[in-house]
Formats: structure tokens, sequence, C-alpha cells
């Protein structure tokens, strides 16, 4: 067992090293963290409604925060090219990412063009229907695409890699909030200094209207 937790903190780490340097993005990664915990407690009662709080906010918001805002060049902080960060990575990379985004954005015309999805719904008969039935296919999307490289991990690595992989997923929003939750505070307007706060750290005297 020390050897899955000492994989997973390596897996971990990596995330975080490679692929979390802007403060924009980490708080980004902060606000999907939330969600994908409420979209857990929701699963319990709606997995449905969970599903399209996973891929609407939690997902929508943890992806723009890579594709956008995280730096895409030279690496200078690891001394790494972006095209090495992407050959190593045990997960979703950005082509893996985008490619399971774009089966995601897609998949809702499978019910367009049979609302029955070959006989596993009944015809929706309302928009709340039709609501329910794209979280339910989101759902398995999502699912399956962890599946999938749990999968492709076994194969190509190991079955353990596969299975650290798998619980850093689960795992992560819990792990993010303890890593990102100070990251918006960034962004808020610093507060003055005080003279008596400038005065606690210089060791010099100063005065009331400056040095």
């Amino acid at each position: 067992m020390n050897g899955f937790f000492n994989e997973l903190r390596v897996q971990r780490w990596d995330d975080h090293r490679y692929y979390h340097h802007s403060r924009v993005n980490q708080s980004l990664h902060f606000l999907s963290a939330t969600s994908f915990v409420f979209a857990y407690v929701v699963a319990f009662s709606d997995p449905a409604m969970a599903a399209l709080i996973g891929w609407l906010i939690a997902m929508t918001s943890r992806q723009l925060g890579h594709l956008v805002f995280e730096p895409r060049g030279y690496d200078q902080v690891n001394q790494a090219t972006d095209e090495y960060k992407e050959e190593i990575k045990v997960g979703y990379n950005i082509k893996r990412k985008l490619v399971l985004l774009a089966v995601w954005a897609a998949s809702p015309l499978l019910l367009i063009v049979d609302p029955t999805l070959l006989g596993i719904f009944t015809p929706h008969a309302n928009t709340t229907e039709l609501i329910n039935h794209v979280g339910e296919l989101w759902l398995v999307v999502g699912l399956a695409g962890i599946a999938f490289r749990a999968i492709q991990l076994f194969i190509l690595k190991d079955l353990r890699t596969g299975l650290v992989w798998v619980t850093k997923i689960a795992t992560d929003p819990f792990h993010d909030i303890k890593l990102y939750h100070r990251a918006p505070f960034y962004f808020l307007p610093a507060k003055p200094i005080t003279h008596e706060e400038i005065a606690a750290e210089v060791p010099v005297k100063v005065s009331k209207t400056g040095f």
C-alpha cells in the first residue's frame, strides 16, 4: 500500500507543478472542485443532475483554466517543454481532453437522431425530460472516459498506475480545495500598509510623513 500512496502523491505533485502555475487557473480549479463536491452529494439523489453540474460547471471551469489561462510555453520553473509535459502526462493531456470534450459536446445529438437512444430511453415529452436524458447520457460519457483511460494505462503502464490515476481523479476535488482555496484571495485589492507595519519591518525609525 505504501507504493500505491507514494505513486498517488507523485501523480498529484506532477499535475500541480506542471499544470497549475496560473493563479486564474488555480482559482477556477477551486470553483471546479467545490462544484464537483456538490455534484458528489447530489449524485446520491439525482445522478443526472449531478452529471449536469459536473460537466457544465465543474468541468467547464476546470478546462477553461487549462486551455485559456495556463501558460503553454517553456516551463522555466521545472525546466521542461510543453511537449515533454504533454508526453509524460498520465491522465488526459490537452489532446486527449479535446477529444473527450468533443465527444461530450456532440453526445446530445444522439438524442435528436434517436430520442430513445436505441431503446434505452422513453422518448422525452418535454424539455425537463430531455435535460434529464442529457444528464444521464453525460454521466455515462464521464464514467466511460475514466474507464477508457484507466484501461489504456493498464495496458501501456501497469495495473497500479491505472488504479492510482482513477483514485486521483475521484479525490482531486477534495485535494484541489486544500491546495487552491487561497488562490481567489490573490485578486482582492491589497490592504494599504500602515506606517506602524512599515516601522515593524524596517530597523530604523519611520516618520508619519515619509522616510
